[in-house]
């Protein structure tokens, strides 16, 4: 389990979930699929968007929320909603937490968000717009939390530029 922990619940597009999957490696989060997904995890769409990061990605599979919380029942974790009534960068991620972000066309369960409506949170945007792009929504999360933590195991660019 990583310091950063990526939830899907029920992903149904393989081109996000390989573009999360690559965001994932490049940042040392773990990646956890909550089924059914919409798609085949051999992919080759799948395959494709998370290019040659296959290998350095910390990835597990759940048969449904009851099975992902069973196995981790302490869990702080947080939800992902246009519907949410504060923004992601209102809340204090602690270390390790877990990113909670449903399915394309449906977002998180309406009853899960109900019951969990004090870790719900929202990616602040434009009026009358839906909602960002999954794998767009996850980056947003990831980074929001590595900075509040100064970029923990994140190369900056004062580690990258040498004169």
């Amino acid at each position: 389990m990583g310091q950063i922990n990526i939830v899907l619940v029920e992903p149904q597009i393989p081109q996000n979930t390989g573009n999360i999957a690559r965001t994932c490696a490049a940042t040392g989060a773990s990646l956890h699929l909550i089924r059914p997904l919409g798609f085949a995890i051999d992919s080759a769409k799948l395959k494709r968007a998370g290019l040659d990061y296959w290998d350095s990605l910390d990835i597990t599979y759940y048969d449904g929320l009851q099975d992902f919380f069973a196995r981790h029942p302490d869990a702080e974790f947080f939800c992902f909603s246009s519907k949410a009534p504060r923004a992601h960068t209102e809340i204090a991620y602690p270390l390790p937490c877990y990113l909670f972000f449903g399915k394309e066309t449906a977002g998180l369960p309406e009853d899960f968000l109900r019951e969990h409506s004090d870790r719900c949170v929202r990616i602040p945007m434009r009026d009358n717009q839906r909602c960002l792009n999954l794998s767009n929504s996850v980056a947003v999360g990831v980074y929001e939390v590595l900075r509040q933590h100064d970029f923990i195991g994140q190369r900056t660019g004062s580690d990258v530029l040498t004169d």
